[in-house]
């Protein structure tokens, strides 16, 4: 009988439709219905965003820690952190995230990263000396100034009065107040992004994020002028040039107010969790790697999940197998950067929207598929 052969699963969450566990459960039934030919080693993985908790909290022998804070909107909502050691790992999609809203309440004006804020000062009062705040999937475009006033710091508008925390207030902000913050002089940040945008401009956090947010033209020029003149605050406050932040534009700006203002690095959030999950070592003796992705295109390889994983692998010489849910432009890219081969569940356009509706049905055909044409111990 030829020797088991060895999969290491390690593939994103389908936002919305499939989750890593799902995922992994699946493939899990595909050993089984293997007999006995193939071994699947499941792995919690993700690259910033939806799944990062668990995917860390697995991974480091972690706990969630339950808690209250404010959604984008200022209303109190159930939420959570992670724990490991002496450090603590905050998701903005958790607190501050654009799937917390409806569709009619996104507007970048309006929302505010408060909760986040109130989860890092949380984690900090329990003890935390080594914050990470993943940045993904934020309904903000307040630059930060939400969390940054939930730890204290006061934004002065030019009546005097302090921020509240929210986008609109960004162009009346004349000077920052730090008086109260003397309690994070001893703490490590770091900050997980995968983008690597400045704060203003046309590549920007305003004028590339804002729209998905809720953004219309007028209001993406007043967010813009208020990261300009936040900027300028910023430089007169800590002496620093705020679009020099390589991903300051990340979560509405907030990459930039927490860099700067916290002194915080900013970190490729995929090679952050492939370290914190231990993946090289955990793929030294797979066979091959199944990786995945609700969509693959020309972007996929430019600070997704998929590209991390094949820049791992590639350093191994191990061959991996992408499951995803639809092919879009430019995909064939990822194959000259090691993908062996790649099974869409969404056979063509039209097959989008059931594939969707039906996840798990479509996911499991194109693993049978890619068991069938690629992993099968013949």
């Amino acid at each position: 009988m030829a020797e088991k052969q060895k999969i290491v699963i390690a593939s994103d969450s389908f936002k919305g439709s499939l989750s890593c566990a799902e995922i992994n459960e699946i493939w899990h039934n595909i050993a089984r219905e293997s007999g006995g030919t193939i071994e699947v080693v499941p792995l919690l993985v993700a690259d910033g965003g939806d799944g990062t908790l668990d995917a860390v909290i697995s991974a480091k022998n972690g706990k969630s820690v339950k808690c209250k804070a404010f959604d984008p909107l200022f209303r109190k909502i159930n939420t959570r952190y992670g724990v490991f050691g002496d450090a603590a790992i905050i998701s903005v999609s958790e607190v501050s995230g654009l799937a917390l809203i409806s569709e009619s309440e996104r507007d970048p004006l309006k929302t505010t990263s408060f909760g986040t804020g109130e989860l890092i000062k949380q984690a900090i009062i329990s003890g935390a000396k080594n914050v990470l705040v993943t940045l993904g999937g934020s309904a903000t475009n307040d630059c930060g100034i939400g969390a940054l006033t939930a730890l204290g710091f006061k934004f002065v508008k030019k009546d005097g009065s302090p921020c509240r925390g929210i986008g609109e207030e960004l162009e009346d902000i004349v000077s920052i107040d730090d008086t109260d913050t003397a309690y994070l002089n001893n703490v490590n940040f770091t900050l997980l992004c995968d983008v690597t945008n400045p704060l203003t401009g046309s590549f920007g956090a305003a004028r590339v994020f804002a729209r998905q947010k809720g953004a219309d033209d007028k209001t993406i020029e007043r967010l813009e002028r208020g990261a300009i003149n936040f900027k300028r605050v910023l430089g007169e406050k800590y002496g620093k040039n705020a679009d020099e932040t390589v991903g300051g534009g990340a979560a509405g700006g907030m990459g930039a107010g927490l860099a700067i203002v916290l002194g915080a690095k900013i970190s490729s959030g995929i090679e952050e969790i492939l370290n914190l999950i231990d993946f090289d070592e955990k793929i030294k003796t797979a066979d091959y790697i199944v990786t995945g992705e609700g969509r693959i295109d020309f972007q996929s390889k430019d600070g997704k999940l998929i590209s991390g994983i094949l820049r791992h692998a590639k350093a191994q010489n191990k061959k991996v197998v992408a499951v995803v849910g639809s092919l879009g432009e430019g995909y064939e890219a990822l194959l000259s950067e090691g993908l062996t081969a790649v099974f869409p569940m969404a056979k063509d356009k039209t097959e989008v929207s059931a594939a969707i509706a039906h996840a798990r049905k479509y996911y499991e055909r194109a693993a049978k598929t890619a068991y069938a044409t690629f992993l099968k111990n013949t």
